[in-house]
């Protein structure tokens, strides 16, 4: 558990008292950027020891975090952000360098000041700087008895240009997508893929700044700009590994390199899998590197946290086992950070959000921004009107828990009070992954490789839309929504990845797949789909059916396996208003309006039955499809509104079931669990709603707590502790969360306001704290119920199991 401090904006007088602030919320590691921009001199030297400035002092820094057993995540760029001007790169690499400045379309520049990461120019000087910064972490390693526990590289890689809309197309990067194009394509079918040949550098250069637009085909132009994205993800990748072996070449070893990967917008993550997309290839499969999401989702809500849920899902979709979960920038504070108070967010939203991450396996939150303070003037005036580091103005960091000041906001208890949550069951934690029910969504990169239209490419514009609209979390993010809020917990899978000899994910006997469908899917995706539901596997599809493959060409290869074929599509529209109603397996069911349908036939390859139908002429928008390999799919060509037990009696169709489900509950509440080898198990319950819950939990089957209501006010969440083992006894259940790992034989729970009880197991006499009120009864079945009134919130329960009867 880390919060961000940023040394650079603070004096060397107010770093204890932050770092001091640090530790009384918790944690215990620190995050810092350590700006290229700051570090560097007028003259050109690199000052890492404040012998310049104050604002200079990294080494001291690390010193002082070493001093107060903090742990450091160092994120020595050369890419910062953090508001800094640049985006913490010095001014005169621009002066410099301007080959390094990329064009964009129609060979303009764009309107960011990102570079060409690969440019030789810029990459000797980001080899200069970290010849400079990497020795002396690498010197501080904890590997080598210092703080530094992880190095990240660069930061938000790709994010300026996707933001923007402005590919790099300068002639340097032209000329080696030329050579990509000849090894992927030949020469020949590269010039009929995209109308250009590759071989003629001045068309070449001119096609592909036109995106296609000048002469070119409606699928030449979708060619170009699918594959202009898929040889950024191969250029990033290559950036981001020439870091990585800088890095190793100064010194650093033995410790995670980490990739803090962007793409929230406006309060959602519908846009998150983007950065997996461009960036996933300098890390997937790459030992001792792991990926870290960088989210801003304001409060988290019914409309949002499936969001928070499938990023993480998404994320460890492509990460190898041995390659956890990090959050590098996990917002935490008020919301306000442009200082107009246009949003505030409530102290509640981290507790919620740093539940959920932890319930579903990250290994690193770092809190962002922890602690505010303020930009020092450049050492060169630029007439930029503040001359300072950022463009922030004097003050940044208005919405942390630490204000630029120093002063608590209140957001700072709320986030004590959650690390203090993780850190009570962190000896469990640490060796718990989150159980799934046996289903799985489907992850497809190309999905996300939309970063890039011609503002002229008006097919290309239409089928971005197409694939916006439906993809990931499914139309109007229902598909993702009627899982999570239903009460399943559910992993992912990557169906872009090539299938190995080791690969199991597309396993026939195993889980269900879950897939939102835009029109468009890759053919190699179909057929590995299409594979796996003739081998006996269970598929939903929700979307529309998939009749393109990625470049726009027609392909059926799924739609055909399925048997099922497309009429005609319906929109709603403001006087036509689409509806459906369930068939009779749902039971009575009202009809319901949607926003899109598909009119679909069967084609008679298959045993296709309607599941729901039009309502206007009666046509299927939905087919249960049995195949003769004993697969399972069902097709929803609708987006069927989020009625939480439709969508549950659907999904057990294919076999599935939720393993714990709450009775009694309001929407809103999240239920998943943690679990070790051993079985020992943590029970994450969160709350989104505005309402309180009240309920009874099944875990398996079988009641927890001997069917006790569980109340969870209003956006709140808990942890419960589900067969955990101590010396001389098991804790069958707890309705408190852990206060820490105890000595063995002692339990430690937080206590809240209302009453609560612990079920254990054991021979041994149990003694509870005198003054707790707490009371111990022997049961029937060789247990003893401890039961304690409400008292004192946040007060510690001591439970310990005495040697003989």
């Amino acid at each position: 558990m880390a919060g961000e401090v940023h040394y650079f904006r603070l004096h060397r007088r107010d770093w204890a008292d932050r770092l001091d602030k640090l530790v009384a919320a918790g944690c215990t590691a620190v995050a810092s950027y350590m700006p290229w921009l700051v570090h560097e001199t007028a003259s050109g030297t690199v000052d890492l020891t404040g012998a310049t400035s104050e604002y200079r002092d990294l080494v001291g820094f690390l010193e002082l975090a070493a001093e107060r057993d903090l742990l450091v995540i160092a994120r020595p760029g050369p890419f910062i952000m953090a508001e800094l001007k640049n985006e913490g790169i010095p001014f005169r690499i621009y002066r410099e360098h301007p080959a390094a400045i990329p064009l964009g379309w129609d060979g303009e520049r764009g309107p960011t000041q990102t570079l060409d990461y690969l440019e030789p120019g810029y990459l000797a000087q980001a080899e200069r700087w970290f010849a400079e910064i990497m020795p002396v972490l690498a010197d501080r390693l904890v590997t080598r008895g210092g703080p530094v526990a992880a190095v990240q590289l660069d930061n938000e890689v790709g994010m300026l240009s996707w933001v923007t809309n402005t590919p790099e197309l300068t002639d340097r990067t032209l000329h080696d997508l030329a050579s990509w194009a000849i090894e992927h394509w030949g020469a020949d079918d590269a010039r009929q893929r995209y109308g250009a040949d590759p071989r003629e550098p001045e068309a070449w250069v001119a096609q592909w700044r036109a995106g296609g637009t000048r002469g070119g085909s409606e699928a030449q132009q979708l060619a170009l700009h699918h594959d202009l994205g898929a040889h950024h993800r191969d250029r990033y990748a290559r950036y981001l590994l020439r870091l990585r072996e800088m890095a190793v070449q100064h010194g650093i070893h033995g410790v995670p390199f980490l990739v803090n990967l962007h793409g929230t917008s406006e309060g959602r993550g519908r846009t998150f899998p983007i950065g997996i997309s461009q960036l996933s290839k300098a890390y997937a499969g790459m030992p001792q590197t792991t990926s870290g999401s960088d989210h801003y989702l304001g409060e988290l809500t019914v409309e949002n946290v499936p969001d928070l849920y499938v990023m993480n899902a998404f994320m460890a979709a492509v990460h190898d086992a041995d390659q956890p979960l990090t959050s590098l920038e996990f917002e935490s504070g008020t919301g306000n950070y442009v200082e107009d108070l246009s949003r505030e967010a409530s102290p509640e939203a981290t507790d919620l959000k740093t539940r959920l991450c932890v319930a579903q396996g990250n290994r690193l939150i770092s809190y962002y921004l922890f602690a505010g303070g303020h930009n020092p003037p450049l050492d060169e005036p630029v007439g930029d009107g503040n001359d300072r580091i950022a463009f922030t103005g004097e003050r940044h960091g208005f919405a942390a828990p630490v204000d630029p000041e120093g002063r608590l906001s209140p957001t700072y208890p709320a986030l004590r009070s959650v690390v203090r949550a993780v850190h009570g069951a962190e000896h469990l934690l640490a060796d718990m992954d989150e159980e799934h029910d046996d289903i799985v969504l489907g992850y497809v990169q190309d999905h996300y490789l939309t970063e890039y239209t011609h503002p002229e490419a008006a097919r290309r514009r239409e089928l971005v839309h197409e694939v916006e609209r439906y993809r990931g979390m499914g139309p109007r993010d229902i598909l993702a929504r009627a899982l999570l809020l239903g009460g399943h917990s559910f992993g992912a899978v990557d169906l872009s990845a090539a299938p190995t000899s080791a690969d199991s994910a597309l396993d026939p006997a195993g889980p269900a797949v879950a897939l939102a469908t835009p029109p468009v899917l890759g053919r190699a995706v179909q057929e590995r789909l299409a594979a796996f539901v003739q081998g006996g596997g269970r598929l939903l599809l929700h979307g529309v059916l998939p009749v393109l493959d990625d470049d726009g060409t027609p392909c059926t290869v799924l739609a055909d396996t399925l048997g099922v074929a497309v009429t005609e599509t319906v929109d709603g529209t403001v006087h036509h208003f689409p509806s459906v109603r369930a068939t009779d397996w749902a039971g009575p069911q009202p009809e319901v309006r949607v926003g899109v349908l598909q009119r679909l036939r069967a084609t008679g390859e298959t045993d296709a039955q309607p599941l729901a139908l039009d309502v206007a002429d009666g046509s299927p928008v939905a087919f249960e499809v049995r195949t003769e390999g004993g697969g399972l799919a069902i097709v929803m060509a609708c987006d069927y509104p989020c009625h939480l037990d439709f969508w549950r009696a659907l999904v057990a169709r294919l076999g599935v079931h939720r393993r714990l489900v709450a009775h009694g509950e309001a929407p809103g509440l999240v239920v998943t669990s943690t679990a070790d080898a051993t079985g020992q198990r943590l029970l994450h319950l969160v709350n989104v709603a505005q309402v309180p819950q009240k309920f009874t939990l099944d875990v398996n089957g079988m009641p927890l707590a001997d069917g006790a209501a569980l109340e969870l006010p209003v956006r709140s969440g808990r942890m419960l502790p589900v067969g955990i083992r101590l010396d001389g006894g098991v804790l069958r259940w707890a309705t408190a969360e852990l206060d820490g790992a105890g000595d063995g034989s002692t339990l430690l729970l937080r206590r809240d306001n209302g009453p609560g009880s612990a079920l254990l197991e054991t021979g041994r006499e149990v003694l509870v704290d005198d003054g707790s009120g707490a009371e111990v009864t022997e049961e029937e079945n060789g247990c003893r119920l401890v039961t304690w009134p409400g008292g004192e919130d946040g007060a510690r329960l001591r439970i310990r199991l005495r040697n003989g009867s």
